[in-house]
């Protein structure tokens, strides 16, 4: 079978292992149900989703799309590979400068002002290592304390039930995966940048490489503060509790395209290549995760593909995987988590057909 073929049988695998979860948001829908009460609800807009769809280019080339590709649906925690790159663009314009610099130097009045918070840098909230401690718009980052999360295996990880007040350690020495600390980031970024998150990604991110105008990054009912006089909606790093970015297949694959091709976008500098060698740097104490996005160091998040792929992935599940050996970018949404790493096989397979 020629590649085309071997193409549309992985599809065909992918649109046969669709997401479990209800197309209609109600019982089973989300992640918030798993939270201890009072937290498990939803604090912001969510809305349906669509079937089993993606895209994949090839060298900047479009050649496979399936389901609904353009169609905007909720991405959950790829939002957080976005505020990543809403990081770098703060950096490339000289607002965060240094990693490394304590997020209270810059940023004060929000919850790094004081103790161990004083501490926490950049790099330790882009990293996932920062275990800083408090409330953003009345989560308390204890909900996620003790999560474990697919994909992260068991080394080092302590156990207990999650949402126990597990004792915290300084920032930089344990990998955890909150989404409470990320909002943190968020709201920090909102503060650094003095402008909505939803702005600066549009006009520094979106619009350069020429995605649509079909998406859009929503908080929750009551994320709001001031700045500069203006009532503004900090933005979660997912839809954990609602919220969050809603994006088409293609989109995500233009700004995959984006970052596989240095940071430059139909001809113009959008992030520095600098930054991304970052993004794409193993962190020390959990080399599987760079700066919110996923590595495949020792394939231990995929088995079947590169050590040099690196992935955003989503709950639901939304996956993105750039592939640089081939120049490849894959979007694929809604397919069940335990058979992705099966389906990006069989795509791997259709492209050695070409070869």
């Amino acid at each position: 079978m020629g590649m085309q073929e071997t193409l549309r049988e992985a599809i065909a695998f992918a649109l046969d292992h669709e997401s479990s979860w209800t197309r209609e948001t109600g019982d089973g829908w989300g992640i918030h149900h798993q939270d201890p009460a009072p937290w498990n609800r939803l604090r912001g807009p969510v809305h349906a989703r669509g079937p089993v769809s993606g895209t994949i280019l090839l060298d900047g080339e479009t050649i496979a799309e399936w389901g609904e590709p353009e169609r905007a649906d909720l991405t959950f925690s790829i939002a957080k590979t976005y505020l990543a790159l809403l990081a770098g663009v703060a950096h490339d314009r000289d607002l965060l400068p240094d990693e490394d610099e304590p997020v209270g130097v810059r940023v004060r009045g929000i919850g790094f002002d004081t103790g161990r918070n004083a501490q926490v840098t950049w790099k330790h909230l882009l990293q996932l290592t920062s275990e800083w401690e408090g409330e953003c718009f009345g989560l308390p980052d204890r909900v996620d304390r003790y999560r474990v999360v697919s994909f992260q295996g068991s080394d080092g990880v302590e156990t207990g039930r999650k949402g126990d007040a597990r004792p915290l350690r300084a920032p930089g020495t344990y990998w955890e995966y909150n989404d409470v600390r990320i909002n943190q980031l968020s709201l920090a970024l909102l503060h650094l940048f003095r402008r909505p998150l939803p702005e600066m990604f549009g006009e520094a991110i979106m619009r350069p490489v020429g995605a649509s105008g079909n998406w859009k990054w929503q908080g929750y009912d009551d994320a709001w503060t001031e700045i500069e006089g203006r009532r503004v909606q900090s933005v979660p790093g997912g839809t954990h509790w609602g919220g969050g970015v809603s994006i088409c297949a293609r989109d995500q694959a233009l700004i995959g395209r984006m970052l596989l091709d240095g940071g430059v976008a139909r001809g113009a500098r959008v992030l520095s290549s600098e930054w991304i060698a970052r993004m794409l740097t193993p962190c020390a104490i959990a080399p599987f995760y760079g700066y919110l996005t996923w590595l495949n160091v020792g394939r231990r998040v995929f088995p079947s593909v590169a050590e040099t792929s690196w992935f955003a992935l989503g709950a639901g599940s939304s996956f993105m995987w750039a592939e640089p050996q081939r120049r490849m970018v894959l979007v694929v949404r809604w397919i069940e988590a335990g058979h992705a790493d099966a389906f990006f096989a069989r795509v791997l397979r259709a492209l050695e057909r070409s070869a």
